[in-house]
């Protein structure tokens, strides 16, 4: 006996060597991914939070390899039309089966949306509580506040941007009796069942947060022309979309991740243009209104693999989308997207969107200053969608005491330019004709119109313009040019009493000396 023990003693050191060294080696786990018929070959099997992924082969069987043995991990697995599974196993052990489960393929029109807000009186409730840094992005998004923006009802009701005085273009003035489908993308929430019957002034409760949360992860398909690839023109909104809201006892959420274990199914749409189309893809009649997709779809973008989302919701910084200590876990940051919907609320991102070049030189007794503008980061137009919105370049010249150079040229922002009309410049915009009046430009596009006239810049394409000025005396002249950006006409906007200053895009300055000019004198002949 003492034999045996002096023996474990003196192995002792050995079996702990052997057993923290066997904790430290990579192992494998195997396993079969199973539905409710049978093995799901192609169903992705994950380590959880990690970028360790394989999938499933003819009979679901599947191998991950390179997994710390000694420790228990969770492997996920999903498969399309499927909840996600998983089980939490400790390598090296035995095989593991993972049963998925489909979700409903039915959609409740009675179900009750959960708010996004966090309720202190029902803290399981509420995407609020627990979704962080993704609800407090949401949240100053223009998403959030599509149901409760007041230059939109200004533009809705016929009114100021205080509700109190009727102030026209409005919807509501000239189709009073009508809804119009204006709900379709502004309130999905209340409109998901009657989208041309939902008033926009009726919005209550969770619909009045817009775009919402639960509303976007609810979204299970797109209803595309497969032919165009786009929704039809009719169609804006919830109208092209198919949602899977639960029925009792059942829930789901779709998400861009494969690995999350609550109630999710990974939906790769999310990932894509196709997913943002119904809400910026339409027509009024025979005109077209909001086109950004069609333009995302007709630019070389898609082809780069560069996305709506690539752009709009980039990835973030925070390795966590639920706050750690309601079981959120860290991942690869770039796997998570950010919420923030970046566009007109961010000045860093408009300016992102157009480069501008400008050169100035002497010709013969005038200043000649060249401008490029180049869209160089917007996947679409520039501007796009609402038509009111427009890009105004101011162009100027001064001589060395800041006198204003004499103008030769002809190109000059436009009468409804405002402030800035008749300077030298260009506006870029799409304008819109009332069919019936004639007038133009106008931004009820709910009447009948047509396009006047289109120089948006589309994406990746250059405008040029060329300003004349002529010189002074001598000195040195300073050039000046600055792009503006415009939410809608500026006669609009003073009678609504937006007051929406403009967003300065692009400016730049040059310095040039005045050169003497060289005069010629010819003789007269015969004299």
């Amino acid at each position: 006996m003492r034999r045996i023990l002096l023996l474990l003693l003196c192995l002792a050191p050995l079996l702990l060597f052997y057993g923290l060294s066997l904790a430290q080696q990579d192992s494998t786990i195997s396993g079969t991914i199973v539905g409710t018929d049978g093995p799901l070959p192609g169903a992705w099997v994950r380590v959880q939070a990690t970028t360790n992924l394989t999938y499933a082969g003819a009979e679901g069987s599947f191998m991950l390899s390179g997994v710390p043995a000694g420790s228990d991990l969770t492997v996920t697995a999903w498969y399309t039309e499927h909840k996600i599974g998983w089980a939490v196993v400790r390598p090296p052990s035995s095989a593991v089966t993972i049963r998925l489960r489909p979700y409903d393929p039915g959609d409740n029109p009675w179900y009750a949306w959960n708010t996004s807000l966090p309720d202190p009186a029902s803290p399981e409730m509420g995407c609020g509580h627990c979704m962080f840094p993704a609800f407090p992005e949401w949240q100053r998004s223009a998403h959030s506040g599509s149901a409760v923006n007041p230059r939109f009802f200004s533009l809705y009701n016929g009114s100021d941007i205080t509700g109190t005085q009727v102030v026209s273009p409005g919807y509501k003035l000239d189709f009073p009796s009508t809804a119009g489908n204006c709900a379709a993308c502004h309130a999905p929430g209340a409109a998901s069942d009657a989208p041309l019957e939902t008033d926009m002034n009726s919005i209550t409760g969770v619909a009045r947060e817009g775009v919402f949360c639960e509303f976007c992860h609810k979204i299970g398909a797109v209803h595309l022309d497969p032919v165009s690839g786009r929704p039809n023109d009719d169609a804006p909104g919830v109208m092209s979309l198919r949602l899977y809201r639960p029925y009792p006892g059942e829930q789901v959420f779709f998400g861009t991740l494969d690995d999350v274990t609550r109630r999710v199914s990974y939906l790769p749409l999310e990932k894509r243009s196709q997913f943002c189309a119904p809400c910026h893809q339409f027509s009024f009649g025979q005109t077209p209104i909001y086109q950004s997709f069609r333009e995302w779809q007709e630019s070389t973008y898609p082809a780069a693999g560069i996305e709506c989302q690539t752009c709009h919701m980039p990835a973030g910084t925070s390795p966590t989308f639920v706050l750690p200590e309601k079981g959120g876990l860290a991942r690869d940051p770039s796997r998570l997207a950010s919420h923030l919907d970046l566009g007109t609320k961010d000045l860093a991102f408009m300016q992102s969107t157009v480069s501008m070049t400008v050169t100035a030189q002497q010709i013969a007794d005038r200043l000649q200053v060249n401008v490029t503008l180049t869209n160089a980061g917007a996947g679409h137009h520039v501007p796009t969608d609402y038509p009111g919105r427009q890009m105004l370049l101011v162009v100027a010249a001064s001589d060395a005491s800041s006198a204003n150079l004499q103008y030769l040229g002809e190109l000059r922002i436009p009468a409804w330019g405002g402030s800035l009309a008749a300077q030298p410049g260009k506006a870029f915009a799409k304008i819109l004709k009332d069919v019936e009046t004639g007038a133009s430009p106008v931004v009820s596009y709910w009447k009948p119109t047509v396009i006047e006239s289109d120089n948006r810049i589309p994406a990746l394409a250059s405008n040029v313009s060329t300003y004349a000025f002529a010189l002074p005396a001598g000195g040195e002249m300073q050039v000046q040019a600055r792009l503006f950006f415009r939410r809608t006409f500026a006669q609009i906007m003073e009678d609504k009493d937006w007051q929406t200053p403009d967003i300065v895009l692009a400016e730049t300055s040059l310095t040039v000396s005045a050169q003497p000019v060289q005069r010629v004198y010819l003789p007269v002949v015969g004299k």
